[in-house]
Order: C-alpha cells, then structure tokens, then sequence
C-alpha cells in the first residue's frame, strides 16, 4: 500500500499543506496574543458575553487542557476552552473563544451543515481507520467489493472534511459580526481577531485537501484509472 507514487502524490503534498497551515495558525495566534483588547475581557469571558448576547446562558464554558484544543460540544452544550484562549485577555483568545461561542450559535439555531457534521462523526471515525485495511484487504483478495466498501469509506472521510469547511466558515463569520456588535472589541480590533480565525480555516482547507489527494490516488489505482 505504501509505495512510492503515494508517497511522492498524496503523503508528501498532504503533509506539506498540513505542516504549513498548522505553522502559520500558530505562529498568527502567537503574534495576536501579544495584542491586548481594550475591553480587557478573557476569551471566557469573551464568549460568555456573547453567548449571553444571544439567549445562550445556558450554554457552559469550561477549561480544558491543550494548546489550541478549543471545541465546542453539542452533545452537552458545552464550550470548551484552552488555557491560552480561557485566560487571556489577547486578540487571539478572544477571537478563537468568540468562534466556538459561533458554533454554540450554529447549533441553536439548526445550521444544517454543523448537524451533518455531527451525524458524520461516528461513521467517519470507523471509516477512515478502516478504509486502508479494506483496500488492502480487496486487492489481496481481487475482491472488487471490498475494494469498493473501502473506497465508500475513504468518501465518507472527504465529505466530513468538506462539510467541514462551511461550518468553521460560517462560525468565524459568526464571531466577526457579533464580537463587534457586542463590544467586546473594537472594529479595528476585529480585524485582527479574524486574522486569527482565517489563519485556522486553512487547516480545515489543508485537511481536505488533504482527503480528497487520498481518495483520488486509491479510487484511480483500483478502478482501472492508472497502473504504476
């Protein structure tokens, strides 16, 4: 399975465009957090204001371990936040902690893309892990329909990273309009709070990208689209 053409096409470009979105996320956010806003809020306190904002007090916001390991959970309405982002008073906490505060928003008001996502997220977990072994499994055996069960699951993975994109899109954007409306910064201040956020969006472009390089080689390696 690990031969050189999928070396030099998919692992080689996949881990290039995640290296280079994950180096630039935190070297943006590195150079936000020296950046304190006016209002002096914490990105707790951030979110917590516009959650509230919104009619969302019953929405939490806790601590949690990590660097940049934010995430909201609507499984118990839970908004998660980093020591980096829970603590400080930066531009760049502020704008992470408005973004998950933006999913909070999403999923109260039944943004579709965001109740994909969730629904995709046990079938993909499997999928994924699964997807090479079933590959590898159906060209040991010439079983084209093991080969096609782990081409379905690789699909699974490039359209949980695609429905992926409008969800952290439309939080952002989300974060943008009401971290000013609700004075927790400044306009000016908001443009480099969504520096921040656009930064962290290439991620989620890289990753799929990234899935897509994946399915494309094996989907043309076994139905016929190329030989090595």
């Amino acid at each position: 399975m690990m031969n050189m053409s999928y070396i030099l096409l998919v692992m080689l470009p996949g881990l290039a465009l995640a290296g280079a979105a994950s180096w630039f996320t935190k070297r943006t956010f590195t150079k936000y957090a020296k950046y304190v806003a006016a209002s002096r809020l914490t990105g707790a306190q951030a979110a917590r204001q516009m959650l509230d904002t919104n009619g969302l007090q019953d929405v939490k916001v806790e601590r949690v371990q990590g660097f940049l390991s934010d995430h909201y959970n609507p499984m118990t309405r839970t908004l998660r936040l980093s020591p980096a982002v829970y603590d400080q008073p930066s531009l760049s906490a502020i704008g992470v902690a408005c973004h998950e505060a933006g999913h909070a928003m999403q999923h109260a008001n039944h943004y579709f893309p965001l109740h994909l996502r969730s629904a995709l997220v046990p079938i993909t977990n499997i999928g994924s892990s699964a997807a090479y072994w079933v590959i590898a499994a159906g060209a040991i055996m010439q079983s084209q329909s093991l080969i096609g069960l782990g081409l379905i699951c690789f699909a699974l993975a490039v359209l949980f990273a695609f429905v992926t994109l409008p969800v952290e899109w439309d939080a952002s954007a989300r974060a943008k309009r009401v971290m000013v409306s609700s004075r927790i910064v400044t306009p000016q201040e908001s443009v480099h709070a969504g520096t921040v956020l656009n930064a962290a969006f290439l991620t989620y472009v890289a990753a799929a990208v990234s899935a897509l390089l994946q399915f494309l080689y094996f989907f043309l390696r076994y139905t016929g689209g190329s030989r090595d």
